[in-house]
């Protein structure tokens, strides 16, 4: 009976877990701006996502090899 309980705790727990691993990262980007009225510098912040970048393989490689291919 114990074992069954384990069980449905760490299945109940696990997909939480997995869950919060894949949540968007964030950085604060902070840009200078001059302003056109009082000639004053101020600081503009903002908090974009960052996005992993895929390496895959080029579209145009991909075409020359069907064409190889075919002949």
């Amino acid at each position: 009976m114990q074992y069954i309980i384990v069980l449905l705790i760490s299945l109940l727990t696990l997909p939480t877990a997995w869950a919060d691993n894949h949540e968007p990262k964030t950085k604060k980007v902070c840009v200078k701006q001059t302003d056109s009225k009082t000639k004053k510098e101020k600081e503009v912040c903002k908090t974009i996502k960052v996005h992993k970048k895929l390496d895959g393989t080029k579209v145009e490689d991909v075409k020359k090899e069907e064409a190889k291919k075919k002949k």
